[in-house]
């Protein structure tokens, strides 16, 4: 009985998470190329795709592994300035857009798992602010380091420098990064229809991953760390295994927003955007995957649609803040006014018992 409840649940689950993307990916599409979207509105929606990719990502950090980590904008941006640099440097070899911002992604990926590897390894020794500290550090240097590195490319491949552009020594070659300015000449490549679909696979990443054993074990080192270890397992394995899968998705989401923009500075990668991916998870819910993309998409288009009423657009903002929250976390609230009401109750009835 206990098992059919847990795949029903796995099962509603994924129907409503893929259900509510492609739904929106069905209204949205007909109605951008028909042109019946603004422009404003029309470019916000592959970075909401992206910022949806980063909310589901760290909420397998922080909320089913349970680790707090401010750091995951370091992440993206090292996904961001790798999709660039390959997309650029395949511009001859791949002249297909599609397969080109494919192979970008692939490789943001690759290297935000190898930064997510090297960094997690002593970092999730740590625990509690320790964690959260470092993850923070890690971002801020992510930054300061792109914004001193100059990469350019030319017939006999890249070439690095952390001074200038005049130091790349190229010969009719193209500059890729350009220190504090960032990348620089990038083909917008990125497309509603790719955004839906790293959202989908992003979905199947972490749903599976969740509901498979190791997820069990993260979820169990999580809910108590000491039973977990008692019975074997493997603490440092498995948070490492949820750390690099969750950098490793925020750098594909890092490389898809990159190419979405002609420009791209690394100050846009900076602490503020961590901590608006993580309000993103808080108000959508902790481990809760579908309320992660309502509550994203919502509060990332709300600015936008209240300009009309700039006068009360904060107000209103706020407002909806505090209604999304209510409603995502509707059920852990039930549960713990529950438990409240009966530690209540038992301890007036130990009152009257003594009196």
């Amino acid at each position: 009985m206990k098992k059919t409840r847990k795949l029903n649940k796995f099962t509603l689950t994924n129907i409503k998470a893929y259900g509510i993307v492609i739904l929106a990916f069905i209204i949205l599409y007909p109605m951008q190329s028909a042109g019946l979207i603004s422009n404003s509105i029309s470019g916000q929606l592959v970075p909401i795709c992206t910022y949806i990719v980063m909310a589901i990502s760290l909420n397998l950090t922080v909320g089913f592994l349970g680790e707090l980590s401010l750091g995951h904008a370091g992440f993206m941006s090292v996904g961001a300035f790798t999709g660039v640099i390959t997309a650029i440097c395949l511009q001859n070899a791949v002249p297909a857009p599609a397969l080109r911002l494919l192979i970008a992604i692939i490789a943001g990926g690759i290297f935000a798992g190898i930064a997510g590897l090297v960094i997690g390894i002593p970092v999730l020794r740590l625990r509690g602010d320790y964690l959260a500290i470092v993850t923070l550090a890690f971002g801020e240097i992510i930054k300061n380091i792109i914004n001193c590195l100059y990469v350019g490319v030319d017939a006999s491949g890249l070439h690095i420098s952390m001074t200038n552009a005049d130091a790349l020594g190229m010969v009719n070659g193209q500059l890729i990064l350009n220190g504090p300015q960032g990348a620089v000449g990038i083909t917008k490549m990125a497309s509603l229809t790719a955004g839906v679909i790293l959202i989908l696979f992003t979905l199947f990443v972490v749903l599976n991953f969740v509901n498979s054993k190791t997820g069990r074990a993260v979820t169990a080192i999580r809910d108590n760390r000491i039973a977990a270890e008692s019975v074997g397992i493997g603490v440092t394995r498995y948070k490492l295994t949820a750390f690099i899968i969750s950098a490793a998705l925020a750098g594909m989401a890092g490389a898809l927003y990159a190419m979405n923009f002609s420009t791209i500075a690394a100050k846009k990668f900076d602490f503020n955007t961590s901590i608006l991916i993580l309000v993103f998870v808080v108000l959508g819910g902790m481990g809760n995957i579908v309320g992660s993309i309502i509550a994203t998409a919502l509060l990332y288009m709300l600015p936008e649609l209240l300009r009309g009423v700039a006068d009360y657009r904060m107000l209103v903002y706020a407002i909806v803040l505090i209604a999304v929250m209510l409603a995502t976390n509707s059920e852990k609230a039930k549960q713990l006014w529950e438990r409240t009401s009966f530690k209540l109750k038992n301890n007036k009835e130990k009152e009257r018992g003594e009196g």
